[in-house]
């Protein structure tokens, strides 16, 4: 079986979920993905951005990492989307890069896919489950096939996100961390078996 395609897509104001979306990039390859990070582009202008040091130092960490495009888009197999939470949903950089995806989902180029998801936000109750609900929402438009963690394994008992991983900004810890691999790891065996039209059941 060849290696399934996983496009791991990420925005991150301050750090938090560049941080994620490396774990779970790592994570995914070492359970044998072929992976692409890729961040998306800022939309913000640069004198906002540059009027908060740490949104402009962390802009000019990400500066190796790729823009997505559609052809990483095309190309993947699989999606993990990784964002902060604005107001209960995705950031205006998510959005507006998930609104020019129209003519790809409309050609049927991200259907049949898989796609799950990952936030955070500065509280516990800063709306985690109503943005990866959004962010599902959009990709159930694609046809895509939804891979949520669930309760697939004893550390999402302690975490307690079976909708995705989610965390406080700034304080991922070890459970944290392994909740977040086992989603990229589940993401990738679910994207194996969904590209050879194999029966899931993980």
């Amino acid at each position: 079986m060849t290696k399934p395609r996983l496009a791991i897509v990420f925005y991150s104001t301050y750090g938090t979920n560049h941080e994620l979306a490396r774990i779970a990039a790592e994570a995914a390859q070492s359970s044998g993905a072929d992976v692409r990070l890729r961040r998306i582009a800022e939309t913000a202008p640069k004198a906002v951005v540059d009027g908060q040091e740490a949104w402009k130092s962390q802009l000019a960490r990400m500066q190796d990492i790729p823009e997505v495009s559609h052809d990483d888009m095309t190309w993947a197999e699989g999606y993990f989307f990784i964002a902060p939470t604005r107001y209960g949903s995705v950031p205006s950089q998510v959005r507006a890069f998930i609104d020019t995806l129209g003519p790809l989902w409309q050609a049927g180029k991200l259907a049949d896919k898989t796609f799950t998801a990952a936030t955070s936000a500065s509280t516990r109750h800063g709306g985690h489950e109503a943005t990866l609900l959004a962010l599902y929402t959009s990709a159930m438009h694609w046809g895509t096939v939804i891979v949520t963690p669930g309760y697939t394994d004893p550390v999402l008992f302690e975490t307690g996100n079976p909708y995705g991983f989610s965390v406080i900004a700034g304080q991922l810890d070890e459970n944290g961390r392994k909740a977040l691999e086992h989603q990229a790891r589940r993401l990738t065996a679910m994207t194996a078996r969904v590209a050879a039209k194999e029966p899931a059941t993980v």
